[in-house]
């Protein structure tokens, strides 16, 4: 890593917030591009805020029913990444559908991530969805952020197999570590200009990983 200053990532937050907890710790390494500066939670309560402070991290609990619209809330939000002077915001379990003009405001600077292979399995119980589809695989997607829900063009993909007997937490479970791999070695590359969003669609400048091929179920050799 050169001696340029680290960009300044906001996590904003719902529930436990695993994935910002993978964030915050790959951003302990010294070669890491970025560090968290500030983390913001919708919910008063929520697991993942009591985390981050018990790291002294900078927090916020910003409780969205304080707020008379979606536009005043967002503008709460807005004005606390501005006052932290974020430079990336990284969403992790946020579960808030933000409006259009936030959305623009931070375009390309905003990523989220969501446990199916997108565009399949959007919006809500995405494991369940790939359970009831039958699919052979699942895995997790890093996107930026756009206006249209769980629908921003793909910086990063990770693939799980479907198991007989699969639950929807055992699914869960498996896709969950895979994303703890795939998000901060995404938002590395956003902050290092390596991934851009482009004319609506992601210009990749890194190498792409064909160290491994998962295919599921197994046993035949695929050349």
């Amino acid at each position: 890593m050169t001696g340029s200053p680290r960009k300044r990532v906001a996590v904003l937050i719902s529930g436990r917030g695993s994935n910002m907890m993978a964030l915050v710790n790959a951003s302990r390494a010294a070669d890491y591009p970025a560090e968290i500066a500030l983390v913001i939670s919708n919910k008063l309560d929520a697991a993942g805020l009591a985390w981050a402070r018990e790291q002294n991290l900078q927090t916020a609990a910003i409780d969205h029913k304080a707020f008379p619209s979606r536009e005043s809330f967002d503008a709460a939000i807005d004005a606390a990444l501005v006052a932290a002077q974020i430079d990336y915001v990284a969403q992790a379990g946020f579960m808030r559908i933000q409006t259009a003009g936030f959305v623009e405001k931070w375009a390309g600077r905003q990523i989220n991530i969501h446990p199916s292979l997108l565009p399949l399995f959007k919006g809500l119980h995405p494991q369940r969805q790939a359970l009831e589809a039958g699919v052979r695989v699942s895995g997790a997607s890093v996107h930026f952020v756009t206006p249209e829900l769980d629908s921003g063009p793909i910086i990063a993909q990770g693939v799980v197999p479907v198991v007989a007997g699969d639950t929807e937490d055992r699914l869960a479970e498996r896709i969950l570590a895979i994303e703890h791999r795939i998000y901060p070695a995404a938002l590395a590359l956003v902050v290092e200009g390596k991934a851009k969003l482009v004319g609506g669609r992601v210009s990749l400048e890194a190498p792409v990983n064909q160290r491994q091929t998962l295919v599921s179920p197994g046993g035949e050799r695929v050349c």
